[in-house]
């Protein structure tokens, strides 16, 4: 269905995240935060630097940031490249203000991380493994290469070798966990907000589609005594009309294009069905419909119902729907013959248990079943015998998110442990999938009989 894969889209959509006017607006305070510093180094704390080269290396970004803000619109997206090289401009002219105040000397050699922060969260992991590996030569470089602190009598301030081995493997050490971590939240943050705008989607869709269907099964209920009104009539004038065919035709044709009228709207009503009539349905007509999708894709789908009182009559709610539906095919896509739909119910809860003959969840995964972007099956040889398909997971968390608002609760277990050796071709081996809900947040009722539903409401103009 996708020609590349969500993370990958994720990946190459991340240079466009940031505008020009946020870059600009942290250089800015960059830009004042490193004049306040030089200025009350010099005046309370009596420090002498090159004040020249200082206000000099400063003015470098300050007219960047001048032309940045005049040339180009503040509200343009960086591209990759763009951000890169400003973060690179970045680091590079903190770097030069460090050599003129003491290199790792000065404290606010830390302030090197900011940079790596942003790279690590606004680019791509080439350019922040670029970005981290310059600043940490920077780091390198200015331990042993700067102009010295020095007070106005002359004197040094240096730190002890060791004190200053040590302030450069913890900026050091710090610009690789900042980019490893940061990166890992950013993705995951990014990964989470793309499976869930995927959810909110099919959501969407299928509330659509259920919209839509109501619309037409409304429209046909209310048309159905008018259309057979005007058949009843043009019935009745064509038995009239025997003498006279010209207007007899036309009668005909009155009476065909009624026909035709009912059978449109009678097949249009099969596509969506959420007359008032049908947003509450018998548990199995639920799993029946949600199932049907997959029902002729060359596996035996087996609806087992309890027999323990009569059916619960459920909601018909988009979610569950469609919740359903892609556990199921899930399921259909690893079976290598059947997939079994169990339902029970009891007076507390209802529960769906899902289960394939397939290979079964990959146990280095299980755990983490139900979360964006995770391949769902992993054995060797499914893979095998469904090259085609390269599951990410995003159809179990469109479905645990969906179910889930709806009330459920979803565990997912293998039917067969990792130690067996051989399984049954045909026997309930494979991935489990068990959905649970109080009865009371699906179920119209709690003994299986439903009240009037009352009248459809009038379609209004």
């Amino acid at each position: 269905m996708e020609s590349q894969s969500p993370s990958l889209l994720a990946e190459t959509a991340r240079g466009n995240w940031v505008s020009l006017r946020t870059l600009i607006v942290l250089r800015w305070i960059a830009i004042t935060g490193q004049a306040a510093a030089i200025t009350v180094a010099q005046e309370y704390f009596n420090l002498s630097f090159e004040l020249g080269l200082c206000y000099l290396v400063i003015g470098a970004s300050f007219i960047a940031n001048l032309v940045a803000t005049f040339v180009f619109p503040g509200s343009r997206r960086l591209s990759e490249g763009e951000i890169f090289f400003m973060l690179m401009f970045d680091i590079g002219q903190l770097s030069a203000l460090l050599f003129l105040t003491g290199g790792l000397h000065n404290p606010f050699a830390l302030l090197v991380l900011a940079p790596v922060t942003i790279s690590a969260t606004a680019l791509q992991q080439r350019s922040t493994i670029a970005t981290s590996a310059f600043a940490v030569l920077a780091v390198t470089v200015l331990a042993f290469f700067h102009f010295p602190l020095r007070m106005e009598s002359g004197s040094l301030l240096l730190m002890p070798n060791l004190f200053l081995f040590g302030n450069w493997a913890a900026i050091s050490i710090g610009i690789v966990f900042v980019a490893i971590y940061d990166r890992r939240v950013s993705s995951e943050i990014q990964a989470m907000n793309q499976a869930l705008l995927a959810t909110q989607m099919a959501l969407a869709r299928e509330q659509k589609l259920t919209d839509l269907g109501g619309v037409v099964a409304a429209a046909a209920h209310e048309l159905g005594t008018p259309l057979a009104t005007i058949k009843l009539l043009s019935s009745e004038m064509i038995d009239e009309l025997d003498d006279r065919p010209e207007l007899r035709s036309d009668a005909e044709l009155v009476r065909d294009q009624a026909d035709r009228c009912h059978d449109i709207l009678r097949s249009m009503g099969r596509a969506g069905k959420d007359d008032l009539h049908m947003r509450h349905m018998p548990l199995g007509e639920v799993i029946r419909e949600a199932a049907e999708p997959h029902s002729e894709r060359g596996r035996n789908l087996k609806i087992d119902l309890s027999d323990e009182a009569p059916q619960p009559i459920v909601a018909r709610r988009p979610e569950i729907i469609h919740g359903l539906r892609n556990l199921v095919q899930n399921a259909v896509d690893f079976a290598e013959t059947t997939v079994w739909i169990d339902a029970a119910w009891t007076e507390e809860r209802i529960e769906i248990r899902i289960i394939d003959d397939g290979p079964g969840y990959p146990y280095d995964v299980l755990s983490r079943i139900g979360e964006p972007f995770v391949h769902q099956r992993g054995a060797a040889g499914h893979r095998v015998n469904r090259k085609e398909y390269e599951g990410m997971g995003l159809g179990l968390f469109i479905a645990k998110t969906l179910l889930e608002r709806s009330g459920a609760a979803l565990s997912f277990a293998n039917g067969q442990a990792p130690t067996t050796a051989r399984r049954r071709k045909g026997s309930r081996s494979g991935a489990i999938v068990e959905v649970m809900w109080p009865r009371d947040l699906i179920s119209q009722d709690k003994d299986g009989r439903s009240g009037g539903l009352g009248e459809n409401r009038p379609i209004e103009a």
